[in-house]
């Protein structure tokens, strides 16, 4: 008999087993990828969650209050470095993205469906490596210091749904860290990161306090980028949680390759972090050879 409960709903997709398998074999990646999707069931059950179903290389859970799914969401992340660190191979390593949604599910043997499902499945989607998105209904009813650990997106649309749904990131963890300091700000560090842009030949450097950076067509852009398939205003970098994130607004997406990975992450209305260095293709992969494409690279410099 199906039964109707509120619960806040998880979905974990691990992302760059296919370069692991590549640069490991397949009998060892696979120990990892399988160690990994149980270290994630543990976590849900360490957090009171019910473990719904794994689903190739992810997980799907509930549970009964949004921040056991925000905790679960954070150590989620913590298992998934301590296991890579184990790995000294060189090889490529696994990110883990999160998406959280909260609302009335309906338990159908053991199965679950409703609309925070379908929501949470759809934010997923929009979530970058080693990112945790979550609604705002997961976000009203989280406390005081919980809501201060994260940043909104504003709305995103989703995939299959009419309205936009306001979007929260998890930006930082700190559990001994007074509320006043969860957010550095970009003066207050010995060294700094810095994003260098390179187009058609040319080099921008860019420090977290030039931010936000916009890509597009339009003239008024920080980088104007003369492509029709490229938006009059693309996709923006902008610098939070100690980060460069670019956030794709546009109608045919953004594309990145990071260097040494094989897989390409695709944004459309999303976002992911941006890591050593790599090439962003505008409205186009970047294997394509007509692609609008710019090289990137963070680096840090000192005090």
């Amino acid at each position: 008999m199906a039964s109707s409960h509120e619960r806040t709903v998880l979905f974990a997709d691990l992302r760059g087993s296919t370069s692991l398998y590549e640069s490991l074999g397949n009998s060892q990646a696979a120990e990892i990828v399988t160690r990994t999707i149980g270290m994630l069931s543990q976590v849900v059950r360490k957090r009171s969650g019910t473990l719904v179903k794994t689903l190739g290389d992810g997980v799907m859970a509930v549970f009964d209050r949004p921040t056991r799914g925000l905790r679960a969401a954070r150590e989620m992340q913590e298992a998934i470095a301590r296991i890579m660190a184990d790995v000294h191979t060189g090889a490529a390593s696994l990110k883990l993205r999160v998406a959280l949604a909260h609302g009335e599910i309906v338990d159908v043997a053991g199965d679950c469906f409703g609309d925070a499902v379908n929501v949470a499945a759809r934010l997923l989607e929009h979530a970058g490596d080693n990112e945790v998105l979550v609604t705002d209904a997961v976000y009203e009813q989280l406390g005081r210091l919980d809501r201060q650990r994260l940043r909104s997106l504003e709305r995103l649309h989703l995939r299959g749904r009419a309205e936009p749904c306001k979007v929260f990131m998890l930006e930082t963890w700190a559990d001994d860290a007074p509320a006043s300091t969860l957010f550095s700000d970009f003066t207050d560090t010995p060294s700094a990161d810095c994003l260098r842009l390179t187009v058609g030949g040319v080099h921008q450097v860019f420090t977290p306090q030039q931010t936000p950076v916009i890509l597009g067509r339009s003239p008024e852009s920080t980088l104007c980028i003369d492509d029709t398939r490229v938006s009059r205003l693309h996709a923006r970098i902008e610098w939070h949680g100690g980060n460069f994130h670019l956030d794709d607004q546009s109608s045919n997406g953004s594309f990145v390759r990071f260097a040494n990975e094989a897989e390409t992450v695709v944004l459309r209305r999303g976002r992911c972090m941006l890591h050593g260095h790599g090439v962003i293709g505008l409205g186009s992969p970047p294997g394509d050879p007509k692609a609008a494409c710019l090289h990137f690279e963070i680096f840090s410099v000192g005090p």
